[in-house]
């Protein structure tokens, strides 16, 4: 894995894309959700967002996502590690939830659960809609395997738990079965540690959302830099 370095307080989180009233020839002005939980949360490409607190640190991937409106599983690739100085911590399969649109907390399902859900299509757009994740903490220099889901004809052993230390990126996907479907909107996944959790906020746009963040993203970027910089 390489190192991507990116984690200064001048780091932002993603916003919702929700312009607000401007002139013809303004950037379009955006939303910043509230988690409700101290933390920064950073915007490292169109379809990677981040968060992170002093004891853990979360990344996902959304691409697919965002483009796979109106079906019944969700994959999102995710990445998480621990902050420096921060004590070893197994990451359970119950740790993690999605949030959906309408409110609703979707726990991650069993390996079982998984295996009947037909997610093979999905897999497969998966190697050409993606985008790159490798951006960790500096002291997350060893690379692991987040492996709570393998497919049925897979040799590999499906685990409920990832092992996190201080030294360990953790990369993998996650697969969460969405009741009424996938849907425009913002989204949240949950990630507890022992004494925190992380909620990276991301938004399954719209075809004019979408057209937006494209036509915009450095200027909409540098307005999301500026909400989370350290103040001097």
């Amino acid at each position: 894995m390489r190192e991507k370095c990116k984690l200064s307080l001048a780091a932002v989180g993603f916003m919702s894309l929700v312009p607000l009233a401007a002139p013809a020839q303004e950037p379009p002005k955006v939303q910043i959700p509230q988690p409700g939980v101290p933390q920064i949360m950073t915007m490292e490409g169109r379809y990677v967002r981040a968060a992170y607190n002093n004891e853990g640190y979360a990344i996902l991937g959304y691409k697919l996502a965002n483009l796979s409106v109106g079906e019944e599983w969700m994959l999102l690739e995710v990445g998480v590690a621990l902050r420096d100085g921060v004590p070893d911590y197994d990451l359970v399969r119950e740790a993690v939830s999605l949030e959906t649109p309408d409110g609703k907390t979707i726990p991650l399902p069993s390996i079982a659960e998984f295996r009947k859900g037909d997610v093979r299509a999905l897999q497969a757009r998966e190697r050409v809609q993606r985008d790159s994740i490798n951006y960790v903490p500096r002291n997350a220099h060893r690379a692991c395997s987040i492996q709570v889901f393998t497919d049925v004809d897979s040799r590999a052993m499906a685990w409920d738990k990832v092992e996190l230390t201080d030294q360990r990126a953790c990369l993998g996907r996650f697969y969460f079965p969405v009741p009424g479907k996938i849907t425009y909107g913002q989204h949240w996944l949950n990630v507890k540690f022992a004494k925190s959790v992380v909620r990276v906020p991301f938004r399954i746009l719209t075809k004019e959302e979408d057209k937006l963040l494209d036509k915009n993203f450095k200027d909409i970027k540098k307005q999301v830099d500026e909400a989370f910089k350290k103040k001097s």
